[in-house]
């Protein structure tokens, strides 16, 4: 796997709201219902509040020509999604049979993006103390099948643009025309997605931009998420640690890519 290179962008005020970190892996059916309440006790006193939601269905990335399909049922009934909710609500660790996700979220105005370093050592330490928890009681071990990470970026009117027409202020790759010729009005509403490989198939960048508002609100806000899911040869922790900042670097690396220069000195405050 490719080294992270040093010096990557850096903002002051990043429009970053939500980071996810998170593994799937093989279904550890031998984990029962019983077991999430034991399991929580391990949270509590930093995870005060629990949600059930509903489970998440396994995307893996495939770099062959024909995706594989498994239709193999389990034996076990399913799970619900467990949430354990941060006594600050900023943070959501999420448990089901084959996936355990971290999540920082900004919820208050002043929240600030507590940076990389801090999210991904979250992500290990309550991941750390699950694997113990499984251990402790002869659930099985974690076995990899892919790693995911996503940033999700809110870019609200006014900050670097007022209508739809000014995108490319945002994003230069997708500016309209300005022309008094134009026959079509401002476009209703924006849906872009694209995807990238990563160096060795070790994974791939998926970006999508859309057109919406913000809740509550309901100031209009352009969004911006992207997420890298993958897997490399290395399967062990430090494996992980590695995939995990090279997924850091095609996210950050591809912000800046795609964003505009001005928006970036001028609103998120570009340092480097």
């Amino acid at each position: 796997m490719e080294k992270v290179s040093k010096d990557l962008p850096d903002y002051e005020s990043p429009p970053v709201i939500e980071v996810v970190c998170g593994i799937l892996f093989k279904s550890i059916d031998t984990l029962l219902a019983p077991h999430l309440g034991l399991l929580w006790e391990k949270y509590k006193s930093e995870y005060p509040a629990c949600r059930e939601v509903a489970p998440l269905a396994p995307v893996i990335e495939r770099f062959d020509e024909t995706p594989q399909v498994n239709l193999q049922l389990a034996d076990v009934p399913p799970l619900p999604r467990i949430w354990f909710i941060h006594k600050n609500d900023n943070g959501i660790i999420q448990v089901q049979r084959d996936r355990f996700l971290h999540n920082w979220k900004k919820v208050r105005p002043d929240d600030e993006y507590p940076r990389y370093p801090q999210v991904i050592e979250l992500f290990k330490n309550r991941l750390s103390r699950f694997e113990s928890f499984l251990s402790e009681n002869d659930l099985g071990v974690i076995e990899p099948q892919q790693y995911e990470m996503t940033y999700i970026n809110h870019i609200p009117q006014g900050d670097g643009w007022t209508t739809l027409n000014e995108i490319g202020k945002v994003f230069p790759d997708f500016s309209l025309r300005a022309t008094g010729r134009r026959f079509l009005p401002e476009p209703e509403g924006i849906n872009w997605r694209t995807s990238f490989v990563l160096p060795d198939d070790t994974g791939r960048l998926h970006m999508t931009i859309r057109h919406g508002k913000l809740p509550g609100s309901g100031h209009p806000v352009l969004l911006l998420d992207m997420t890298v899911r993958g897997i490399g040869k290395d399967k062990s922790f430090e494996g992980m640690t590695a995939w995990f900042d090279i997924a850091r670097e095609w996210i950050v690396r591809g912000f800046a890519d795609l964003t505009g220069k001005e928006v970036q000195k001028d609103i998120w405050r570009r340092k480097k």
